[in-house]
């Protein structure tokens, strides 16, 4: 067994202690947050900074999930993140696929895919566009003007062309159509790749807020995000949710119905994380390079 030479280890323990700081800086804010959610209306008076409540208590939980809005919302942010994410993987994947094959006019609508990544219309010409198409006021209005990403699209045209092209020839050879090939061959071999994407997707669906507060004007379409916002942002807490359903003299401190928003809000994307990490580097990876 080789000996590591003692300047290898220092710098490994610097490394490691470094990175150690690093994530324990990142973790505190979501601690506190965590701990101020759980805290007694009488603790939160007393102290200025809660780290570790003395008593653990769910009167900010309740109380938001006792709102209809705020139920109404999360459901509304799963029915986006879902069809969103669905609709997303299966425009971007048929365009990547067919961008990889030798097609007329490929060059042309790969051009198209680059000035648009380069370039954008901006928010008042694309508001104008939803609203010409009647988008507005339509939960479509947050899935359809972003169906397709296009740096997604070119990576995953990436990672199309690198499957060997002996495989689509013995299929053609087999009788296999294009559609055959693409849903049997192609998306098979692709699962690492879609996996990433679909993370990528599922996570901007999730925090998109600023779309629903341009498109949507019926405050019962809002996704949680809007109404994460009216909370933390607007600080209004208790109007937010109260909807004429909720005593308001008996509502907790708006500070921590702030912070047990923020972990519904956060919690779900946090917990599908692990699940997909296994496939996310190796995705990235394969799409990142042809060949």
């Amino acid at each position: 067994m080789k000996i590591r030479p003692w300047s290898e280890r220092i710098i490994d323990a610097v490394n490691v202690v470094l990175l150690g700081l690093i994530a324990l800086i990142m973790f505190l804010p979501f601690w506190y947050v965590v701990a101020t959610s759980f805290a007694s209306y009488k603790e939160f008076l007393e102290k200025d900074i809660i780290w570790f409540p003395r008593e653990w208590v769910l009167s900010a939980y309740e109380y938001i999930f006792a709102s209809g809005s705020f139920v109404r919302s999360v459901l509304v942010t799963i029915f986006l993140t879902i069809i969103g994410t669905c609709v997303n993987l299966i425009f971007t994947a048929t365009m990547a696929y067919t961008l990889s094959r030798p097609v007329i006019g490929q060059r042309f609508v790969m051009m198209l895919v680059l000035f648009t990544l380069l370039f954008s219309a901006g928010m008042i010409p694309t508001y104008l566009i939803v609203k010409e198409t009647g988008l507005i006021d339509s939960l479509w209005s947050l899935i359809l003007p972003t169906a397709i990403s296009p740096f997604n699209l070119i990576v995953m045209r990436q990672f199309f062309m690198s499957i060997p092209s002996e495989l689509h020839e013995a299929a053609v050879i087999d009788g296999a159509n294009d559609l055959h090939i693409f849903s049997r061959i192609i998306l098979p071999l692709s699962k690492p790749s879609m996996a990433a994407f679909a993370l990528f997707y599922a996570v901007a669906h999730w925090n998109n807020y600023f779309a629903g507060i341009l498109y949507l004007n019926t405050p019962e379409k809002w996704p949680i995000q809007v109404i994460l916002r009216q909370i933390v942002v607007v600080g209004e807490a208790q109007t937010s949710l109260s909807g004429g359903q909720i005593l308001l003299e008996n509502a907790p401190p708006s500070e921590t119905i702030q912070m047990a928003a923020i972990i519904v809000a956060t919690l779900p994307i946090l917990a599908v994380y692990p699940f997909l990490q296994k496939h996310f580097t190796k995705g990235v990876m394969l799409g990142s390079v042809k060949g």
